[in-house]
């Protein structure tokens, strides 16, 4: 177990060093020079020039990039151009925000998406399972821009129930934060919900079809230990691989549902980064959501050891690894 997680962590090196890479010239290819987005159109030649000298972008850019890197391994993320703060700081004070949204998303998914995958399952070629089936099919497929345009048109313009923007304050008591959440977190999980909700049926009809379900079943167990007990716990496997990847897409995917409502999280912050061309918060964003992405298939990969102990995480018996 230690000899895995310690190879894990020596993986992220490199894993950090090509996505830093690539984020770097990314963002040097976005059109607009920075130093004449941030002073506007009315800056003069000679204040622009001396912006980008003190952002360094005069500097060739192999020698941008030695500097780049030079700071990341004394662990310094920079400092935002825009904020005038340290990119590591804007970071920490945003992320929580990001990671409300994302964690109450995913509780809602799994809270609706997995009771419904085996309902589903257990009432296989009923008009339940048809609906359960149909209904994950427009889940995956909505796009997530659109279903939070929607929201916002019918339940805050239309009906007035719940704000279209910004995040509530626990000092305003516990409705009002839970009524800015609930829209952004709602439109968050539809996705994750909907695959939830076709892995867990696949899974359990795929366990359900096993010997040792049928002699549960002879044994004359009750349908529903049978279900929960035997079935689900061996149908956790595929399900928890796709959690890690939900979490890890529910990180990056509030972007979009930030941008919608408002929501003062990471994603916005990158957002209005990338339309003010400050390349420094970009750039220690994306890393540090990668490094998230990382830890979190790390969790998952620990986690198959727990719910089937037979997995040899050292991949010498035919592990996850």
């Amino acid at each position: 177990m230690i000899h895995f997680v310690g190879k894990r962590l020596l993986d992220l090196i490199p894993t950090l060093f090509v996505v830093s890479l690539v984020i770097f010239i990314i963002t040097r290819l976005l059109p607009g020079d920075p130093a004449s987005v941030m002073l506007g159109p009315q800056a003069s030649v000679e204040d622009v020039e001396a912006l980008r000298g003190e952002l360094g972008l005069d500097q060739p850019f192999f020698q941008q990039l030695l500097h780049y890197f030079k700071d990341l391994l004394q662990l310094d993320f920079g400092t935002s151009a825009y904020y005038n703060e340290p990119v590591l700081s804007l970071i920490m004070d945003r992320f929580p925000n990001t990671l409300l949204l994302a964690v109450s998303a995913l509780a809602i998914a799994l809270l609706v998406g997995v009771p419904a995958g085996m309902i589903a399952a257990a009432k296989r070629n009923s008009v339940i399972d048809y609906l359960v089936t149909f209904g994950s099919l427009v889940g995956v497929s909505m796009p997530v821009f659109w279903l939070g345009v929607m929201f916002v048109l019918f339940f805050s313009v239309q009906l007035g129930w719940l704000p279209a923007t910004g995040m509530g304050s626990l000092d305003n008591g516990l409705w009002d934060f839970f009524k800015y959440l609930l829209l952004p977190s709602v439109t968050l999980a539809t996705i994750p919900m909907a695959e939830f909700a076709r892995i867990t049926r696949s899974s359990m009809l795929e366990v359900g079809a096993q010997d040792y379900i049928k002699t549960a079943r002879a044994k004359g167990l009750k349908e529903f230990w049978v279900i929960s007990k035997h079935a689900f716990k061996n149908a956790l496997t595929p399900l928890l691989t796709v959690t890690g990847m939900q979490v890890s897409m529910l990180l990056g995917g509030a972007v979009l549902t930030e941008t919608i409502y408002a929501w003062p999280g990471m994603g916005r912050m990158i957002v209005d980064a990338i339309d003010k061309r400050d390349f420094i918060v970009v750039q220690g964003s994306v890393l540090f959501i990668a490094l998230i992405f990382v830890l979190v298939n790390l969790v998952v990969d620990l986690l198959y050891k727990v719910v089937n102990p037979r997995v040899d995480l050292n991949g010498s018996k035919g592990g996850t690894s």
